[in-house]
């Protein structure tokens, strides 16, 4: 069957190849609902009827703000087939950042999820004068719905004038744009092309195996990772399942038992440190047991030259006592997960692929369609640990020969940044490389690895040039620390804003008579401070001395997205994270 060349072509190939397979399911009610390609063409389609009776030209930005559901794919593919431009954003911003976007994309229509985000678009409605209609997906009061753009598509339905615009829309088109997360400035509108997107698609169809059937969804659909896996399970004829929240992804897990799910590293490491503090519950020689297990994880080699038999019997013995309890937690069927948004610690693929789910690691950019490189299972040796992987077919990668830089060219870089002909030109230089801002290389065999972001590196009033990501992912490995910011530009010494992890932290002061209550108690106990001084000194002996973090500070506020100290895909906005704690960091430096 011939290759898809636009995104919503993967339809027309799901109906002939899996018809009778569910393509979406979600949970209503209680109960899990599938949705089959059907419904999934006929809705689309609607969409398009009612957005093009609406006065939707070729080429206008239509918002999109959801959650991952079934009705996300209806508006995607609605919007894309009769020659708009979906731009999905974030349900988790400030109305200053949405009255930017919406105002930037001069958005006449957009549809939202739910009344809290209604009445947040409501909130700024006089200051968008472009915008005529918010639908919503679920019910609210007094607002249009969903449903009165099935009826209105119905109602005025244009299969012919469809027809010949879907025909005419070609793979170098614009498909989607994606504004970026802002954590460097101005976020900024980066319009992608069907090609990007389905070159990723068809770049890593062989990476999952040949037993696929059920992939789960937790992540924000619009981000463009895990948009991409979602087309990737489209094209496979997998059947989605959306959780229900972050909070319920071990909860569906087992309801469903998906056979992989993309993930972010912060989400892979709390899976871990979850693990580690069961484990640290234990007492006498089921601890004893438990440790062993994990320190026989972390020895785990990917391609086997240290898998003897002596090592694979204890490996089957810590199968049957701990790693399969590990396992249940995400269903009987697992076996894949997807790693992607920053880098992951070496330490987990090897834990992780040792008890028995595959972790396997990508690399790239919004402005790359996402993907750049990525670790498959059909490579001659597989995956390589700390590597992202093969760069993907079709995508040329060099690296600046002064500072590191990783340089891109293919059908995966984006058509530009939106209004801003001076970004793009900053960002993709007169030859068409795209200069993703991140530091790395490839090692003799092919595999790329990625050594930092050049934008963040600093250098000390002592000459030294600190990488402050590469020092956070080591201290990161400590279940102590849940995030944590490396800090010295222009200072003598490197410092870090550590925030602690308060589950594991409550759990080791009960066990070592530290009465405080409070996380700010806590942080302030002297046994505390010392304990985390251990930690620090741990990390610092296996550093040289000018990266070393001489001094830091333990830090109560959550970092999440809604102060802004993380993106949508969990990484630390550190302009934001430095302004809270200016004060904090001046006296580290005193």
């Amino acid at each position: 069957m011939q290759e898809p060349l636009r995104l919503f072509d993967l339809m027309d190939r799901r109906k002939a190849l899996a018809p009778e397979r569910a393509v979406f399911s979600r949970k209503e009610g209680g109960e899990w609902k599938k949705h089959f390609i059907d419904e999934y063409i006929e809705k689309s389609t609607l969409l398009s009827y009612a957005l093009m009776h609406l006065g939707v030209q070729r080429g206008e930005n239509v918002a999109l703000i959801s959650t991952g559901r079934p009705e996300w794919n209806y508006m995607d593919m609605g919007v894309q087939m009769m020659g708009g431009v979906l731009v999905p954003i974030y349900p988790t911003i400030s109305e200053s950042e949405y009255l930017f976007i919406l105002s930037h994309a001069e958005v006449r229509y957009m549809v939202v999820e739910s009344e809290g985000l209604y009445n947040k678009i409501a909130s700024i409605r006089s200051q968008l004068p472009l915008l005529k209609e918010v639908y919503t997906l679920n019910p609210v009061e007094g607002a249009p719905s969903i449903d009165e753009l099935y009826a209105l598509g119905d109602a005025h339905r244009q299969p012919e004038e469809l027809q010949k615009i879907k025909d005419s829309i070609t793979t170098d088109d614009v498909a989607t744009m994606i504004y970026t997360s802002g954590t460097t400035g101005t976020p900024k509108g980066v319009m992608l092309a069907h090609r990007g997107i389905i070159l990723n698609v068809l770049g890593i169809k062989e990476s999952p195996g040949k037993d696929w059937t059920r992939a789960l969804s937790w992540m924000p659909l619009c981000h463009i990772y895990e948009r991409m896996m979602n087309y990737l399970y489209q094209y496979l004829c997998m059947e989605t399942y959306y959780a229900e929240s972050i909070a319920k992804v071990a909860e569906n897990a087992q309801e469903v038992n998906p056979y992989m799910m993309a993930a972010v590293p912060r989400f892979i490491e709390k899976m871990y440190d979850k693990i580690y503090r069961k484990g640290e519950k234990l007492t006498g020689m089921k601890k004893k047991i438990f440790s062993w297990a994990i320190d026989l994880g972390f020895d785990y080699d990917l391609k086997g030259s240290n898998r003897t038999a002596w090592y694979e019997f204890k490996r089957k013995i810590a199968d049957k006592l701990v790693y399969s309890e590990v396992r249940k937690a995400l269903g009987t069927n697992f076996h894949m997960l997807v790693s992607g948004g920053a880098s992951i610690q070496p330490r987990l693929t090897r834990f992780f692929s040792c008890v028995g789910l595959d972790l396997y690691e990508g690399y790239g950019l919004t402005e790359c369609s996402p993907l750049v490189a990525v670790t498959n299972s059909y490579a001659p040796e597989g995956r390589r640990v700390g590597s992202v992987g093969f760069v993907l077919p079709g995508i040329e990668v060099k690296f600046d020969p002064d500072t590191h830089e990783v340089m891109c060219r293919g059908g995966n870089v984006m058509k530009g940044y939106y209004k801003s002909p001076e970004l793009t030109a900053e960002a993709i230089d007169s030859e068409g490389w795209f200069h993703t801002g991140d530091t790395g290389y490839l090692d003799k065999d092919g595999y790329m690895f990625l050594t930092g972001r050049t934008k963040s590196m600093f250098k000390t009033s002592m000459g030294k040039f600190v990488n402050p990501e590469v020092l956070e992912e080591k201290f990161k490995e400590s279940p102590f620390i849940l995030d944590m910011m490396v800090v010295g530009e222009g200072q003598k010494f490197a410092a870090a804003v550590i925030a602690p992890d308060f589950d594991m932290l409550k759990d080791w002061c009960g066990r070592h008579g530290v009465t405080a209550k409070t996380h700010e108690e806590m942080v302030a106990d002297p046994k505390v401070q010392a304990r985390y001084q251990r930690v620090v000194d741990k990390y610092n002996g296996v550093l040289g001395n000018y990266e070393q973090v001489k001094r830091f500070v333990l830090v109560t506020e959550p970092w999440g997205t809604e102060n802004r100290f993380l993106t949508p895909t969990l990484k630390i906005i550190r302009k934001n994270i430095a302004e809270y704690y200016r004060t904090a960091i001046e006296e580290l430096f005193k």
